[in-house]
């Protein structure tokens, strides 16, 4: 029987390793921001001085590819020293230059540093926490109360009208690009409803034939986006005026800009194109 690495690109993993190699790679953040050379890669230790390690913040391993160990930090005020090359740049502008692989180990590295810095202290007793042995997981103390990372799952849905796609445009976006819809899940819903709920309040439409099509971790700051796609069933477009700033249907030639490559927004856009075009 194979092993789970010879499938899997990135073992995660929370017990860090005894020997560290120079090629150990460094998903270093400054808040959503990674350090990162222009071909998208990120540092390896040999690339990084011992004293600019030693100001590194909030340093966690997180798992092993074939051939190095990844560690994730948050930047410390020497960072920008490291080596010339490497910049901060969003994350989210990274994923058209970041392979798939890059952008998994990416996105853990930025979830589990913003779970670690906002899960110091016990949400029951308030006393400071610390990682619990052989697992990934925050322990008291104290009250022995056990905190895992958490997720919090959204859908995102693909919605098809007479070979168009509904597209948006959110209020406050950092980022000009329109895309498919997304929303939370609440607590005691299904992710179906989710998604006629989150359609019928941000744009008054009605769907069907809701389709599961795929999933992507999204960490600002730990969402787990699943998506669907789904039919028009009713309704015509009425903004809601609170978070979507503009919507209308698009044929897959006449898109406006949408979201890079390697997020899931813009598969469900490809996939799109692929089946509306010819």
């Amino acid at each position: 029987m194979n092993s789970t690495q010879d499938y899997l690109s990135f073992f995660p993993d929370a017990v860090a390793p005894r020997d560290p190699s120079d090629r150990d790679q460094w998903f270093i953040f400054s808040k959503n921001k990674i350090l990162a050379d222009t071909s998208g890669c990120v540092p390896r230790t040999n690339q990084i001085a011992v004293g600019i390690r030693n100001n590194f913040l909030g340093v966690l391993y997180l798992g092993r590819t074939h051939d190095a160990s990844c560690f994730a930090a948050q930047a410390g005020l020497l960072t920008e020293q490291i080596q010339e090359g490497f910049a901060f740049t969003d994350l989210r502008l990274l994923f058209r230059s970041f392979d798939e692989h890059m952008i998994l180990v990416a996105s853990r590295a930025l979830e589990l540093l913003t779970w670690d810095e906002q899960s110091r202290f016990c949400g029951k007793c308030g006393r400071e926490t610390g990682h619990k042995v052989g697992e990934r997981a925050k322990e008291c103390p104290a009250c022995g109360l056990v905190r895992y990372p958490r997720i919090s799952p959204a859908v995102i849905v693909a919605i098809i009208k007479d070979k168009k796609i509904l597209l948006a445009h959110k209020k406050n976006s950092p980022l000009p690009f329109h895309s498919v819809l997304a929303g939370f899940v609440e607590a005691g819903e299904s992710l179906e409803t989710c998604v006629k709920r989150e359609v019928f309040e941000e744009v008054g439409l009605e769907v069907a034939n809701i389709r599961y099509f795929g999933s992507q971790p999204w960490p600002f700051p730990d969402s787990l986006m699943i998506a669907f796609t789904a039919t028009h069933a009713g309704g015509d477009i009425e903004i809601d005026n609170d978070e979507i700033e503009h919507a209308a249907w698009y044929g897959p030639k006449d898109l406006p800009p949408v979201p890079p490559n390697g997020t899931v927004s813009r598969r469900l856009i490809d996939w799109f194109i692929t089946t509306n075009t010819g």
